[in-house]
């Protein structure tokens, strides 16, 4: 009797959901401007699109039209940039890439807007080796081969980094593999090694991973695009809200948003042989 009265409680409590739909306010469209510059030319784009509503399902509108260029600050050389249709971003018009230690100015102009942004190519850190290891399946941990990544990290201060990994020529690129960390434990963890312990891959796999180290303030905005993207709306979340941008109007009206990242770029390929 007492299953029963919990079966018909439960019922209850079903048949009482309803989907409620929120009247959000509708805003004009925001350029979104994501910028990348590092010393491997190859790595080097910016992807500008505008925001679109919550319910929205259209797809992406990309600007093709505007003027983009990165300029040094020391020297004042400009490297421009144009669209490529087939990457849907802009590339730089020649293979040059940025020098350790010098600053640099993003540029972009969309109709009567300009937009700037400024960062500096700081120094890598030392990326030694990276190993793995199998491990069997726990409660807190599924079975697969999971990486250790070591090095050194020499410095101070503006200890502000980021993990990327390519999976099978697939970027990992979900809320959940936003590998970011600093120093708030110390300079040390490369030393002993890192392990991604939530990553774990199959035999053959063949991992890139890409190691940034960016200035503060990038660092800012993609911590809080992963608290964004975490954000459940539940009663205990706090109200969602864009990440502050690092990119300021330099003229024109309007706001913006996305971030310019200036960083070195260290990559190191991995390729699962469980034979070895």
């Amino acid at each position: 009797m007492r299953n029963i009265w919990f079966i018909l409680i439960g019922l209850l409590l079903w048949a009482c959901q309803e989907e409620i739909i929120l009247d959000l306010k509708t805003v004009e469209p925001t350029p979104v401007i994501e910028a990348i510059w590092t010393n491997n030319a190859n790595m080097n784009q910016v992807k500008i699109m505008y925001s679109k509503d919550y319910y929205n399902q259209e797809l992406n509108q990309i600007v093709k039209d505007a003027e983009v260029s990165i300029t040094n600050l020391g020297n004042d050389r400009v490297f421009p940039f144009i669209f490529s249709e087939q990457a849907k971003r802009y590339l730089p018009v020649n293979s040059l890439g940025g020098r350790i230690g010098e600053r640099y100015q993003l540029n972009v102009k969309i109709g009567e807007n300009e937009y700037v942004s400024e960062g500096t190519l700081l120094p890598p850190p030392i990326l030694d080796s990276i190993r793995y290891e199998f491990k069997e399946k726990r409660f807190f941990r599924e079975e697969g081969y999971y990486l250790t990544v070591y090095g050194k990290i020499p410095f101070e201060t503006e200890n502000n980094y980021r993990i990327r990994m390519i999976q099978n020529d697939t970027l990992k690129n979900s809320r959940f593999d936003y590998l970011l960390f600093d120093d708030s434990f110390g300079t040390s963890i490369l030393d002993k090694g890192f392990e991604l312990s939530g990553f774990p891959f199959a035999a053959n796999d063949r991992i890139r991973l890409e190691l940034y180290r960016l200035n503060t303030d990038a660092f800012n905005y993609l911590t809080q695009l992963v608290d964004l993207l975490f954000n459940d709306g539940g009663l205990f979340s706090p109200p969602p809200q864009n990440p502050k941008s690092n990119i300021k109007l330099k003229s024109g009206s309007g706001d913006v948003l996305g971030y310019f990242l200036v960083s070195p770029f260290l990559n190191e390929v991995v390729e699962i042989k469980p034979d070895e």
